[in-house]
């Protein structure tokens, strides 16, 4: 059965939505941009560990994934960590919102496409760690970059995000700090040399 066909036109609509909104920005990122950059850093997460600690990942589905993510924030908009996760009740509450969103877009699918994007919105749990932790390290990654334009609104969140990196049992992700964060921290031309 076709449905409303408004899926894909409402995905485009991801570059509208701005994220951070509590907070003095040097550069405004988008949902878009986000989500591509969860992407990246979901894919190279599986890649180390299939290559170097033997994982039975899909690189390619945790990827794609990533860019659904927060794919509810195209209704609901981009509610700030303090605020979603203020107390339980809230958490419990934007937890139902979020699965509302996420299932409004997907019935806008043909019928017969729908559980494959499901399936991509409900990860296995070691896939979905994945994608959480590349989500953090997009958060982290975006705090070092506000710091580094001199802007101090990111300090408070990034302690945060590093305690909760540092948390994270992923091996993977460990490994992608050991070898590959400094690299976010360089000028263009620090990286070129």
């Amino acid at each position: 059965m076709h449905a409303n066909g408004n899926f894909y036109a409402m995905l485009f609509r991801m570059k509208d939505i701005n994220r951070w909104g509590l907070m003095y920005n040097t550069k405004h990122e988008t949902l878009a941009e986000h989500s591509m950059q969860c992407a990246l850093l979901a894919h190279a997460l599986a890649q180390i560990g299939i290559h170097k600690f033997g994982k039975n990942y899909s690189a390619d589905r945790i990827c794609t994934a990533a860019l659904l993510h927060d794919m509810s924030e195209i209704l609901t908009g981009d509610l700030p960590t303090p605020v979603k996760y203020h107390n339980d009740e809230i958490r419990t509450a934007y937890k139902k919102i979020e699965a509302a969103a996420e299932e409004r877009l997907l019935s806008s699918l043909d019928e017969e496409m729908r559980d494959d994007y499901r399936a991509l919105v409900n990860l296995p749990d070691e896939e979905k760690a994945i994608v959480k932790a590349a989500d953090k390290l997009c958060a982290y990654i975006k705090c070092l970059q506000e710091e580094a334009r001199g802007n101090p609104e990111f300090a408070s969140a990034k302690k945060t995000l590093a305690h909760s990196l540092d948390e994270c049992a992923l091996e993977e992700l460990k490994y992608f700090r050991k070898h590959y964060l400094d690299a976010f921290s360089k000028n263009l031309d620090e990286m070129s040399l």
